[in-house]
């Protein structure tokens, strides 16, 4: 739940704080929507192999679980690289989070997102680890759920980035 407060914190910031742009860009001029699309479709993918990985444990089936949860990561990862692609992109052209009430809000949301994504990645890397010592018990099982459900609630979170922050932003004047 302190995950949903935080996340609540800083989309009201963002709302309050994404049309003041001072003397930099907008959103608009900003955000490439094939870039995010790919993001989203990268993330949202790593999360339907999370609920393969779900399966997998509860059925059983330890190779099926090693290589969902090898995929989630993958593609975690590869999300985390755009993300970080895209950040050092706009700082490259002079946009980082000290030009503008927009950019400040905008960096901490979303690298609040990617930080997040980074220690499920590292979350993912100690499933690995316990499930290669312990195997499928019911302790690991029980951990592999819990890790599934933070992983779906970053995706629902990147969703409403996306939708918010993205959508909204390449849209609005």
């Amino acid at each position: 739940m302190s995950d949903c407060v935080l996340f609540a914190s800083l989309f009201a910031a963002y709302a309050v704080l994404h049309g003041e742009v001072a003397t930099g860009p907008s959103a608009a001029m900003l955000f490439d929507p094939s870039f995010v699309l790919t993001e989203t479709v990268i993330l949202l993918s790593s999360s339907f192999a999370c609920g393969l990985a779900t399966l997998a444990a509860m059925r059983g089936r330890k190779l099926e679980l090693w290589l969902a949860l090898l995929v989630t990561l993958g593609l975690g990862l590869g999300f985390l690289g755009m993300e970080l692609s895209e950040f050092s992109r706009f700082i490259a052209a002079g946009h980082s989070w000290k030009e503008s009430a927009f950019l400040s809000s905008f960096f901490t949301l979303v690298g609040t997102h990617g930080l997040h994504i980074l220690a499920g990645s590292l979350w993912m890397l100690t499933l690995l680890g316990e499930l290669a010592i312990r195997g499928i018990t019911p302790r690991t099982t029980g951990r592999v759920v819990a890790f599934s459900l933070f992983w779906h609630f970053l995706d629902v979170v990147w969703v409403c980035i996306f939708s918010f922050v993205y959508l909204f932003g390449i849209l609005s004047p």
